[in-house]
């Protein structure tokens, strides 16, 4: 790739894509994503400093080249990755982390029935992952009725908005290192593009299953980041 072609990528890629409708927001299938987080979850984090901006600029710039396709078998799902300018944060360096964790056999490829490939062309993706500060995730999130108190990471139909504070922090007593809780809220949240629900807790001591609702706690759980362990898919009892 020329120099000249990356600088024009770059430059388009600096785009207004959460605020001028990147894709339509709406509810996921039968009004799933449609809840309200807990009430009062950033109420602390609101009133104390942080590390990290708690708005940014409201655009977004995407990361640059397509991945390699990951995945045994079955049909291509393409994503985008973008992050929010004024996060202080790389968009190579988080598509990257992203990649890794869906490139994953743990993960949804794991089920042998689908592939992934990160992408950079509007048109031919299925949908966009964003890092976002806190309260530009919850005006994003809110377009589509989700209300997370600049708290929690959301997914809307064609958008998975990653909380930069989630991303940086995780939550107090997950358990867990940093590197799980953020395979965790990737697979959580992709995993509800893929049109999966939320799951309870089985027993305590076993692992949460990543539909599980680990930012609001592990209910007896232990923290766990992935859909398949020991090449099997490992899952809770469905939440209606």
């Amino acid at each position: 790739m020329t120099v000249g072609v990356v600088l024009a990528l770059a430059a388009t890629a600096t785009v207004l894509l959460a605020r001028a409708g990147d894709e339509a927001a709406g509810p996921g299938p039968a009004g799933r994503d449609r809840i309200a987080y807990g009430a009062g979850a950033g109420a602390d984090e609101r009133a104390r400093p942080s590390a990290y901006p708690r708005i940014g600029a409201g655009s977004f710039v995407l990361a640059v080249e397509d991945s390699p396709v990951r995945g045994l078998d079955g049909p291509i799902t393409r994503y985008r990755v973008a992050v929010e300018q004024g996060t202080g944060q790389d968009p190579d360096v988080f598509a990257a982390d992203v990649d890794a964790v869906l490139a994953d056999q743990r993960s949804w490829i794991g089920s042998g029935e689908l592939r992934v490939q990160r992408i950079v062309e509007a048109g031919a993706a299925d949908f966009t992952i964003y890092l976002a500060t806190p309260l530009t995730s919850e005006e994003m999130c809110a377009e589509g009725g989700l209300s997370t108190e600049g708290y929690t990471s959301c997914r809307l139909p064609g958008k998975v908005i990653i909380n930069l504070a989630r991303w940086l922090e995780a939550v107090p007593d997950y358990g867990a290192p940093l590197e799980v809780y953020r395979a965790y809220v990737i697979n959580h949240e992709v995993g509800h593009e893929f049109g999966e629900g939320h799951e309870a807790c089985p027993a305590p001591g076993r692992p949460a299953p990543v539909m599980q609702q680990q930012t609001y706690g592990l209910e007896g759980c232990v923290a766990n980041a992935w859909p398949f362990l020991d090449g099997h898919r490992y899952a809770g009892d469905l939440l209606r």
